[in-house]
C-alpha cells in the first residue's frame, strides 16, 4: 500500500463516523489507565455497537480446572437441546482486558447462526498472570471439552476453537498444541489475530494511529502480558514463529483491512497454505481491529459474524460425528 495517500480514506463512512464519535467522546485512552480501571472501561464500553443479542435455548456458567487447580469460568452457549458440535472461544482484549461479558453478544451469535455451542472462556489475565497463563488456561479449557464434552450433552468429537485479537493468537496457539497431541479440530477461526513477536510489519506503521488499536495499546498489553522480549518469540505468542505448521486444523481468517494486525495475519494465512492447510482468508475493507464487535454500525460485521457461521458449519459437517447417523 502505498504510504503516500492517507489511509484514512480507505474507512467506510460508517467507520469513520464511529472513529469519530469515539474522538469526540474523549475518553481517557485504555492505556493511560491502570488494567483493573482499562478492564471497567472496556466492560463499559463494550456492548454500545453490539447487534441486539439472540435468544439461546441454553446459557449456563461453570468452571473447569487448569492445570494448576485454579478454576477456570466459562460460559455455555447452545443453540438447542441437541448433542451439537462445540467452538471453544477466547475473547480478545491484548491479553489485559475484555470477559465473557464483553464477548457475550458475539457466542450468541456465532451459536445462534452456526447452531453449534459455543464454550467461552475466561482465561486468567495480565499482568496478575503473565505468559504463558493465559496460553496455559485456553489449551486447558480446550482438552477438557474434548474429555468431557459428551457429559455436557455436546459432541465433543466435532470441535472447533476460535478467537478474535489476542484469543485469535490463543486460538491459533491451540491449533498448533492440538495437532502436537494428535487432537482433531474441525477448525480455528481466527478473527484479526495476533500472530508475530515484534510489531514490525508495514500495517504496523501505516495504522499505527487514528484506527482504534493504536501502537501505545499494543505496547501496553504486551509490556503486561509478555515483559521480556526475547520471549515473544516463543510460538504460544506469535504462532508465525511455530517452526512447523503442518497438520494442523483448516483455518477461516476474518480480518480488518485498516488493523495494525492485517498483515500479521496474511503472513500466518499464506504460512498455513505454504503447508497445505486449508485456508479461508476474509479481508473486510475499510474497518478497523475490533469491527467484529460492532455490528449495530458496521454492516461489515454482520457480514463477518454470517462468514463466520458459514465456515463453522461447513467444517462441522465435514466432520460428521461417527455417532451420528443421518437418514
Amino acid at each position: 500500500m502505498s504510504h503516500r495517500r492517507n489511509p484514512r480514506t480507505l474507512l467506510t463512512p460508517a467507520m469513520h463516523s464511529v472513529l469519530d464519535r469515539m474522538t469526540r467522546a474523549n475518553q481517557v485512552p485504555l492505556h493511560a489507565l491502570t488494567p483493573v480501571q482499562a478492564r471497567i472501561a472496556y466492560e463499559l464500553g463494550a456492548g454500545f455497537l453490539e447487534i441486539t443479542s439472540p435468544v439461546l435455548q441454553r446459557v449456563e456458567d461453570f468452571n473447569i480446572p487448569a492445570r494448576d487447580g485454579y478454576s477456570v469460568p466459562v460460559r455455555l452457549y447452545a443453540a438447542s437441546a441437541e448433542k451439537l458440535p462445540v467452538l471453544v472461544y477466547f475473547h480478545g482484549g491484548g491479553f489485559t482486558i475484555g470477559s465473557i461479558a464483553t464477548h457475550d453478544v458475539l457466542c450468541r451469535t456465532l451459536s445462534h447462526l452456526a447452531h453449534c455451542a459455543v464454550l467461552s472462556v475466561a482465561y486468567r489475565l495480565a499482568p496478575e498472570h503473565q505468559f504463558p497463563v493465559a496460553h496455559d488456561d485456553a489449551w486447558d479449557a480446550v482438552q477438557w471439552v474434548a474429555r468431557h464434552g459428551a457429559s455436557l450433552g455436546l459432541d465433543a468429537t466435532r470441535l472447533a476453537v476460535g478467537g478474535d485479537s489476542a484469543g485469535g493468537t490463543l486460538a491459533a496457539a491451540c491449533a498448533l498444541q492440538a495437532r502436537d497431541v494428535g487432537l482433531p479440530l474441525a477448525l480455528q477461526l481466527l478473527f484479526y489475530p495476533g500472530c508475530t513477536a515484534h510489531q514490525d510489519t508495514a500495517s504496523h506503521k501505516t495504522f499505527a494511529h487514528g484506527f482504534m488499536l493504536e501502537e501505545p495499546h499494543i505496547e501496553y498489553f504486551f509490556d503486561h502480558y509478555i515483559p521480556v522480549h526475547t520471549d515473544r518469540d516463543d510460538w504460544r505468542f506469535a504462532p508465525l514463529n511455530a517452526p512447523d505448521v503442518e497438520g494442523v486444523a483448516p483455518a477461516w481468517f476474518g480480518l480488518a483491512e485498516c488493523d495494525p494486525l492485517v498483515d500479521e495475519g496474511v503472513a500466518y494465512a499464506d504460512k498455513l497454505r505454504a503447508a497445505a492447510v486449508p485456508v479461508d482468508l476474509e479481508i473486510y475493507r475499510g474497518v478497523v481491529h475490533g469491527f467484529a464487535l460492532m455490528g449495530r454500525a458496521i454492516a461489515e460485521a454482520r457480514r463477518a459474524h454470517l462468514d463466520a457461521a458459514r465456515a463453522l458449519r461447513h467444517a462441522f459437517q465435514s466432520t460428521t460425528s461417527p455417532h451420528t447417523h443421518h437418514d
